[in-house]
């Protein structure tokens, strides 16, 4: 665990790629299928409770605590990470009781297209599995392509929660980094219904659009997920000295440095 600092220090940020604001997608407004039996609160736009938390965060890499919804929960610096918004907030609970999963998933995922939010599902089993893996496994590096090249992302894991910031802010600005976008489980119908709602917020538009923060989401899940990829993940939290950047691009399929 003492290499992990050095080692990200090794990770490459990206390849030869401009930087360029990208902006979040304008995209047409979607009517909310069954309106009149959800409720959907305003959302807002991008979040000052994630940056104000970044801001609290240690500079050391191991003293990086993750971002959490736990009562009594704190960073290492005495900040209370910032709270989620209650689902109850977006949506009417009693009333998406009636729904079936299939509709409740397609009204939710409707909802958030163009918002700088992103709105999906996973099984109950698959949250289960995501939750334990990361009790001991809370960080890793996802590459994300951009135009011929990649960034690197950073992650931070602390279920119900997921937080994704550019690598290299973290390695430069330390604890001034701001978290470019989070993820939200929402486990209100793990039980009756099987499913577990996820809702991702784009807290940086001009770092990360729509389609970039969805495939950050599904590529973080597959690394966790997925048996061969995670001993990736466990390698970087547990054996940094034998962990190669190299790997996660074959894994991913994605040109070798």
């Amino acid at each position: 665990m003492q290499n992990l600092p050095r080692l990200i220090s090794h990770i490459p940020k990206k390849t030869l790629v401009p930087q360029y604001p990208l902006g979040c997608h304008s995209l047409p407004h979607q009517n909310f299928p069954f309106s009149r039996s959800l409720s959907m609160c305003v959302i807002n736009g991008p979040s000052t409770l994630a940056a104000r938390a970044m801001d609290s965060v240690p500079g050391h890499f191991l003293k990086w605590a993750a971002l959490g919804f736990s009562r009594g929960s704190r960073f290492a610096t005495g900040f209370t990470p910032l709270q989620r918004k209650p689902l109850d907030s977006i949506i009417d609970i009693e009333m998406a009781k009636f729904q079936s999963p299939d509709d409740l998933i397609s009204a939710w995922e409707d909802y958030h297209l163009g918002r700088g939010h992103i709105g999906t599902a996973i099984t109950a089993q698959l949250y289960r599995a995501l939750d334990q893996r990361s009790i001991s496994c809370r960080h890793f590096v996802i590459p994300l392509s951009r135009g011929s090249g990649y960034t690197t992302m950073f992650i931070q894991v602390q279920m119900p929660s997921m937080l994704f910031t550019g690598l290299e802010d973290y390695k430069t600005r330390g604890t001034q980094a701001t978290p470019y976008f989070t993820i939200t489980h929402y486990t209100e119908f793990a039980e009756s219904k099987g499913i577990v709602l996820v809702r991702g917020e784009v807290v940086l538009p001009s770092k990360l659009d729509d389609s970039e923060a969805r495939r950050l989401l599904e590529t973080a899940q597959s690394f966790y997920l997925n048996d061969a990829k995670y001993k990736l993940v466990e390698r970087f939290n547990k054996e940094a000295h034998e962990f190669e950047f190299n790997d996660v691009l074959r894994a991913l399929e994605m040109p070798l440095l």
